[in-house]
């Protein structure tokens, strides 16, 4: 599993930093979480195959997150077979993504198919349950609708290679039948699961898009090994930012604490920083284990 930030910028990109996208790459295939303007180019600088994007994660449609995304569908679409994609978003998307395709003329096509998130109240909502991993939302407090989300791999059996040595069990299909949970029968002998196998945790990544300080931030990324924030403005700036619903760094590090986070990266800065500086400064006051992303960055939770 890896993080790449493939834009950092909050809705005016800069000579540093473009506007949002955040790539998860996991397993064989990467899943976008919001797709601003430009983010196929930086896609392709980051070495990132864009014909691996299965999942769309739309946090809310102001442009600057959701501005990227017809380029890449029509790039992705110039194949023999046409890519399936899955564009998960708030309400509203289903109309959204509508007149987006609507806007431009689309030589070949892609299999698109839109899921609507509508979280009841203050609960996480499942939006994907794969064999491998649960992705969830929440809503967010933005000016218009916004939720956050949640990727939480599954936990799974690893095998003992020194147990199985003693037990004289040798490598072969058998073991993928232990690692499933299941008890073997091995020369005559039954080997359980518990026997020879030890749990590995999945790891979970929160992302909060743009959001006033919630209590449901804190839900979505409650023990997570990595909370994606935004973080518009300095501590400095908390009348702009509430004003505009942003967090600044100063609520993202509040948020982060509150939920026992064990990583915190800030992203989504203002232009008016040229720097970044006081913004982590501002966060590991109150968060230590803070830092700020730049653009290719790259993380492994």
């Amino acid at each position: 599993m890896e993080i790449v930030f493939l834009g950092t910028s909050a809705m005016v990109p800069t000579k540093e930093r473009n506007v949002t996208g955040i790539c998860l790459r996991y397993k064989n295939e990467s899943i976008l979480f919001d797709c601003g303007e430009g983010t196929q180019r930086q896609m392709n600088i980051a070495g990132i195959n864009r014909n691996s994007v299965t999942k769309i994660l739309v946090s809310h449609w102001h442009g600057d997150h959701v501005s990227g995304i017809v380029g890449l569908l029509q790039t992705m679409a110039n194949k023999e077979k046409n890519p399936k994609i899955d564009l998960y978003g708030p309400k509203g998307t289903a109309e959204h993504v509508k007149h987006m395709m609507g806007m431009v003329i689309f030589d070949v096509q892609v299999q698109l198919n839109v899921h609507e998130l509508i979280p009841k109240n203050d609960d996480l909502l499942t939006a994907v349950e794969t064999e491998d991993y649960i992705i969830e939302c929440a809503a967010l407090d933005h000016k218009i609708p916004c939720i956050g989300y949640r990727f939480t791999e599954k936990d799974r059996l690893n095998i003992n290679t020194a147990k199985l040595r003693k037990l004289g069990v040798k490598d072969g299909p058998h073991l993928r039948r232990l690692k499933d949970g299941k008890t073997i029968n091995y020369k005559g002998k039954e080997v359980k699961p518990e026997d020879v196998t030890y749990v590995v945790h999945g790891k979970s990544i929160a992302y909060i898009a743009d959001t006033a300080a919630t209590p449901n931030a804190v839900k979505l990324a409650q023990d997570a090994d990595l909370m994606i924030s935004e973080s518009n403005y300095a501590a400095n700036l908390q009348e702009k930012a509430d004003e505009y619903k942003h967090m600044t760094a100063t609520d993202a590090a509040m948020t982060a604490s509150q939920a026992d986070v064990k990583k915190l990266i800030l992203t989504h800065f203002s232009q008016r920083y040229k720097t970044v500086d006081e913004i982590e400064e501002d966060a590991r006051t109150i968060f230590p284990n803070s830092t700020c992303a730049y653009d290719f960055m790259k993380v492994k939770p």
